[in-house]
């Protein structure tokens, strides 16, 4: 019997953007509160405004890494909804011909009927059986998409 659902988001990719963030934003915080100096006449070479700008380059820093946290997959018998990093779809099982997950490949991706490939970020190699497991869910999903196709 096929999954009804199948919901995947990257497990390790996600916990080493939140650490990377947070990192990032403690060293341009740490980077900020020692800005000092001043000229030789003794005028200070760094403002205030130049640290709450470093502060400022740091959260937008961080926030920018904390997009690898945005990949999703969600599929069920309906269709299937991918978001990747930027942009994302929502296709019926009708347009969808395979799952692909090729040796060496970062991520999972979606081979239409029309031969298109869409990636699959949130499923991704370095979660191993995680991956696997949500793969053979979409493969399944499709198989019984399209056995039903067939008998209507």
């Amino acid at each position: 019997m096929p999954p009804v659902s199948v919901a995947a988001r990257p497990v390790k990719g996600t916990r080493v953007a939140w650490v990377l963030a947070i990192l990032v934003l403690a060293v341009f915080s740490a980077v900020a509160t020692t800005l000092r100096g001043t000229t030789e006449s003794g005028k200070s070479v760094f403002q205030a405004s130049d640290q709450w700008a470093m502060i400022g380059l740091g959260v937008l820093g961080a926030l920018g890494i904390l997009l690898f946290t945005r990949p999703r997959v969600e599929a069920d018998e309906r269709g299937i909804r991918i978001r990747n990093l930027v942009g994302g779809y929502d296709l019926p099982w009708d347009v969808v011909r395979a799952v692909q997950f090729n040796r060496g490949a970062p991520w999972a991706s979606l081979e239409l009927e029309d031969d298109d490939l869409i990636p699959m970020m949130a499923i991704q190699r370095t979660d191993k059986a995680y991956a696997v497991t949500a793969v053979r869910g979409l493969r399944a999903l499709i198989a019984e998409a399209k056995k039903v196709d067939a008998e209507a």
